[in-house]
């Protein structure tokens, strides 16, 4: 599907706040609420909006220590790494997981309390599963920039 200029407005409008009602995203874009229902339900279908969610503060919940983690696995067969990936998706702890190129298979984001946590979660989940070569960890230090906005040209 081709998104025209209004769909494009839209969905910057929800990715900034997704508790607007119709009515007054329809005020916002010289639209009837009807038209702006339907272009909702038609890109929920198609699957450009994919889902409704709440942005949580990490810090708020204890969940403020964020960890990049790289995982090179032993081999990269097939078995491998379909078995990592099913495991991995399973850590509560793992936010994102990213099977990427280079030096390391995978960067996991990782978001826990403290040190203390991460330490038990590599030592009791992480490196319990198969496979795992290696694991490089890099600790955040500051959030330079954190967003879910797609800029729509």
């Amino acid at each position: 599907m081709e998104l025209d200029k209004i769909d494009k407005k839209l969905l910057s409008l929800l990715q900034i706040d997704t508790k607007q009602t119709t009515k007054e995203l329809s005020l916002l874009l010289n639209l009837s609420v009807t038209a702006v229902y339907e272009r909702i339900k038609k890109m929920e279908r198609l699957g450009i909006i994919q889902q409704y969610v709440a942005l949580l503060n990490r810090s708020k919940i204890n969940k403020g220590f964020v960890v990049f983690c790289h995982v090179k696995l032993v081999q990269h067969t097939r078995e491998y790494i379909s078995d990592f990936e099913s495991e991995v998706v399973k850590l509560h702890e793992v936010l994102e997981c990213f099977h990427v190129s280079g030096d390391y298979d995978y960067i996991l984001k990782i978001c826990v309390g403290n040190m203390e946590e991460y330490r038990e979660f590599m030592i009791t989940k992480l490196t319990t599963l198969n496979h795992i070569g290696s694991t490089h960890s890099s600790f955040m230090i500051g959030e330079v920039k954190n967003t879910t906005v797609f800029e729509l040209a």
